[in-house]
């Protein structure tokens, strides 16, 4: 069958010479009219189908010239064939991310004719960048994305966390999930099929402090987001226009084309070409509103429940930890290294700072309104209630005197009915009373003074043994003083009392 495509190949070549044959114009040589031929295309595919690769290749290179886009791939494909034939894999390289550029078809690189490079390292880099590739880290990273996605969502349509403060931490979690998603895109190789997809995160770097720091100050000093505010957004502002000018503007076939660029320069394709400045200003900018969210959690934290600090001071070291680990990133890129323990570090912590949000977004949402929870807004069942501000004030204070100086939690009866009759109140105030203020049930509330007394005996080291301490601070029996005393303290309470002792 070769011999016989020859025959027809080489048929073709002469009734194409006899055509031309006795057409030569006045004043040409016809003997030009050969060697000309000879140049062409079909020559050249002539002796690239007979495995003549080095008769192929020059007369390929000189018709590189040609502003034909289907005779220029045409060329490329050949002549990246042609030098991995030759087995010379920095030129067949070379002439992939030529064709590339113009022609993106990854599937390229699983041609036959590649196998004899196919373990070269240039080959190895090109085709473990742009072939599609799925990964352990990229299915965590899609999936916490996601689920980022559905948080804000969530937060956005609770009604009960105050307006600015829900639009805050919502914008807060749309960045990290959008970045998240961005770093799963990257690492699959898919923002080469998806070109837009190039740096969609890129232009909320200087935005997560800023958002962090006024949603802490909008729920722990009650101010309200005002104009001059908008000072914070400004590098964003200057980012964003420099990203629309330089990457956004660009055509899906532009963006592959730097990406290839970046990528045969020996960096990262997925990366700004700014990288380093990027990752310099965006740890200082982290770093600094960092400490303006430790200032302004400290001025703030005696006005706020347990619950709602516990869960604040949660979030704060999360994002220390995101800080710490892009700054030993940023260290890293200085250093030439882009890749490892360290580039996973921060994204690490930004999935855990999305995943706990949604934790709280599902299980307490009342933590995020800070200084807002305080509104009957947060307590839809109290809403009909009868019990108006000045008179929950007065019972608090009532309820304060019976639980601190009369101490009326030692009391093993102890029921809900009990208080609401010391306070000359209804049953469904005592219990809204409680809840409003301490954001715990009444069971949870007894047992809070309960925990206390206990932890006084237990230090002072008489001679009372841990069952007696039980009964002598309410409890009826030693499991339930056991499992409450672990609640608060996470520890038994002999592990507390060695503790004690060992000090």
């Amino acid at each position: 069958m070769r011999q016989v495509s020859r025959l027809i190949v080489l048929i073709t070549l002469l009734l194409h010479i006899g055509s031309l044959w006795g057409k030569t114009p006045e004043g040409v040589n016809s003997a030009d009219i050969p060697i000309s031929f000879q140049d062409s295309l079909d020559w050249a595919d002539y002796y690239f189908n007979i495995h003549r690769y080095k008769k192929a290749i020059p007369i390929y290179e000189k018709n590189l010239g040609t502003t034909d886009k289907d005779q220029q791939i045409h060329i490329f494909k050949k002549l990246a064939l042609s030098e991995a034939a030759e087995e010379n894999p920095d030129k067949a390289v070379s002439y992939i991310y030529d064709y590339f550029k113009i022609n993106f078809q990854p599937n390229f690189l699983m041609h036959e004719g590649f196998d004899d490079i196919r373990t070269t390292e240039n080959f190895k880099k090109i085709s473990g960048t742009v072939l599609p590739r799925i990964n352990t880290w990229s299915i965590i990273y899609f999936f916490v994305g996601i689920i980022g996605f559905y948080v804000m969502f969530v937060l956005l349509i609770n009604k009960k966390i105050d307006e600015q403060a829900r639009n805050l931490i919502a914008f807060f979690v749309f960045i990290h999930s959008l970045f998240i998603l961005n770093i799963c895109i990257n690492n699959t190789n898919y923002v080469f099929q998806f070109p837009h997809t190039y740096l969609m995160s890129a232009w909320s770097a200087f935005l997560y402090g800023p958002l962090l720091y006024l949603y802490f100050r909008r729920v722990s000093q009650s101010k309200d987001f005002s104009l001059k505010d908008l000072w914070h957004f400004l590098p964003t502002l200057i980012l964003v226009i420099y990203l629309l000018i330089e990457v956004y503007s660009l055509s899906g076939t532009q963006k592959v084309s730097l990406m290839l660029e970046r990528l045969q320069g020996g960096l990262n394709p997925g990366d700004s070409a700014k990288l380093l400045p990027l990752v310099t200003l965006k740890a200082i900018s982290l770093a600094v509103y960092a400490y303006f969210v430790h200032l302004t959690i400290s001025k703030s934290n005696g006005e706020l429940t347990k619950r709602t600090r516990i869960w604040q001071r949660n979030i704060y070291r999360i994002h220390v930890g995101y800080v710490v680990a892009y700054i030993l990133f940023g260290i890293l890129i200085i250093m030439g290294k882009n890749s490892g323990f360290f580039y996973h570090a921060p994204i690490v912590m930004m999935s855990l700072m999305v995943l706990y949000v949604g934790y709280a977004a599902n299980v307490q949402p009342d933590v995020f309104s800070g200084l807002y929870a305080y509104t009957n807004q947060l307590f839809p069942k109290y809403v009909k209630s009868g019990l108006t501000d000045s008179l929950s004030m007065e019972l608090k204070e009532v309820l304060h005197d019976l639980f601190h100086n009369q101490k009326l939690y030692l009391r093993n009866d102890i029921s809900l009915d009990m208080v609401a009759e010391k306070l000359d109140t209804t049953r469904h105030n005592a219990s809204q009373l409680i809840n409003e203020h301490f954001e715990m049930n009444f069971h949870e509330f007894v047992n809070t003074f309960r925990i206390k007394e206990a932890k006084k005996l237990l230090e002072e080291q008489n001679e009372l043994n841990i069952i007696d301490i039980a009964y002598e601070v309410g409890f009826n029996n030693k499991v339930s003083f056991n499992k409450a005393f672990k609640k608060d303290t996470d520890l038994t309470p002999s592990q507390y009392l060695n503790n004690i002792r060992k000090q």
